[in-house]
């Protein structure tokens, strides 16, 4: 092996090549320690970071992070480790140390590479990687001026603080079975916090954007005023009746909806037996208009990905389709766990798309005529092997199709089962900032608990 040399974040292309290299010698090295099987993961990231707060700069950060994850396996007995230092001596100490647990470990007839000839062979190129080379004082000012445009809207407004971060960074995933594959991704973000205050007391909304292309965020005031105008919307909010109404979530609320679904789907919920889930493959769980499938090639989007954490080609594919569960989402491991095949989601699901049957969030509150609109959740009240959902919410009363009021101190209850199979709409208001791709949910018949 030849001692490292350092790393360029600005050169994706040499920065890639260096990772790969390193991979290749952990590889190597583990081979002539004795292992029967190896399998290495590194990420590289560096970024700026910046935050301010009532006109004042609170925080300029730099990151710069690496690390190595190493598994090696004698037959079916395995061993982990991780460091950041990848000095040859220190290669050597790791393998060593990863070999000296993998002896000790009890055997798992589940654990391994994936089969060989599983491997992805073709690696496109996904459009991830859009640098932006702003330096802090353009930081700031851009911060600055997200959070200025906030305040001058109105005098009850004051700041919680506006944050700007660019990132960069790399990925390498490596096996003994030959296969070496890396990709780098940009992920550039904007937000501000606000909170609007009156004789009735306080209120705090906000607003992000994220995206891999630096130019296509929004320009920092307007997304500053969002965040003042979601605020001051909030101000007079009060309880309600407890009563039984149709649910409106909003979109990035929906998508909490969705994870709830991929986490009650996951392989390792099944063979656990910790889902609600478990009774539904090959049967409806929600209308039959719904299509919930993975799309992990979309140039530039941020779930994008050519291969999962195990090193398979990541596919298009349903997970729901006509409303039917159609699979599970399965690593190897889990798979092996089931007695079924990876679906290539070792690591989760890339950029989870829910079909639409209705128009925008007007259209949608039309559509409710009277009821909840939610636009922010609150607490951890969903339990995963029941269902059952209860959670803190604030949002707006709706009659007529129109917001009437806010609202807060709010619970809506129901059971994920349920609502997954009340589900009436789903808006094209379409939720980009995340791994999941969904518009605003509107859910008949939930109980909201209010005064």
């Amino acid at each position: 092996m030849n001692t490292q040399t350092a790393i360029p974040d600005n050169d994706p292309q040499a920065l890639r090549g260096q990772l790969e290299q390193r991979v290749a010698c952990i590889l190597e090295e583990a081979a002539r320690q004795g292992a029967s099987a190896c399998e290495v993961a590194v990420s590289q990231s560096a970024g700026l970071s910046v935050g301010v707060r009532q006109g004042d700069v609170e925080t300029v950060e730099f990151n710069h992070d690496r690390g190595f994850g190493i598994t090696l396996y004698l037959g079916q007995r395995k061993g982990s480790v991780s460091t950041s230092d990848t000095s040859d001596e220190a290669i050597r100490r790791a393998v060593e140390a990863a070999l000296a647990i993998a002896r000790h470990a009890a055997e798992d007839p589940c654990a391994g590479l994936a089969e060989a000839g599983l491997m992805a062979t073709e690696l496109p190129d996904l459009d991830l990687f859009h640098p932006w080379p702003v330096d802090p004082a353009t930081a700031v000012d851009l911060a600055l001026e997200c959070e200025a445009a906030a305040l001058a809207l109105d005098g009850r407004l004051q700041s919680d603080g506006a944050q700007l971060s660019s990132q960069q960074g790399c990925r390498v995933y490596g096996n003994s079975h030959g296969f070496i594959g890396s990709s780098s991704g940009t992920r550039h973000s904007l937000s501000a916090v606000m909170i609007a205050t009156d004789e009735q007391g306080m209120q705090r909304d906000y607003w992000y954007a994220v995206e891999r292309r630096p130019g296509n965020l929004p320009a920092p005031a307007a997304l500053g005023r969002k965040a003042g105008e979601r605020a001051l919307a909030r101000l007079g909010a009060r309880p309600i009746s407890t009563a039984r109404v149709p649910v409106l979530f909003a979109a990035d609320q929906a998508a909490g909806l969705l994870a709830s679904l991929t986490g009650a789907i996951a392989g390792g919920a099944v063979y656990r037996q910790s889902s609600f889930l478990l009774d539904a493959l090959g049967q409806p769980i929600f209308p039959d208009w719904v299509t919930i499938d993975e799309r992990p090639h979309l140039p530039g989007a941020l779930g994008s990905a050519t291969f999962d954490a195990d090193g398979l080609a990541t596919r298009a594919q349903a997970f729901v389709a006509d409303g039917v569960l159609r699979s599970w989402i399965l690593s190897t491991y889990s798979g092996r766990k089931l007695g079924l095949p990876s679906t290539a989601n070792a690591g989760g699901v890339h950029n989870l798309h829910v079909s639409s049957n209705a128009g925008d969030l007007a259209e949608l509150l039309a559509e409710m005529g009277t009821g909840l609109l939610v636009t922010e959740l609150m607490g951890q009240g969903v339990n995963p092997v029941t269902g059952d959902y209860s959670r803190g919410a604030g949002g707006f009363w709706v009659e007529n199709g129109q917001l009437q009021y806010p609202v807060s101190e709010v619970t809506i209850a129901g059971n994920l089962r349920d609502m997954y199979r009340q589900l009436r709409c789903v808006g094209s208001d379409l939720e980009r900032r995340g791994n999941f791709l969904t518009g605003s949910w509107l859910i008949d018949g939930m109980t909201v608990g209010g005064s």
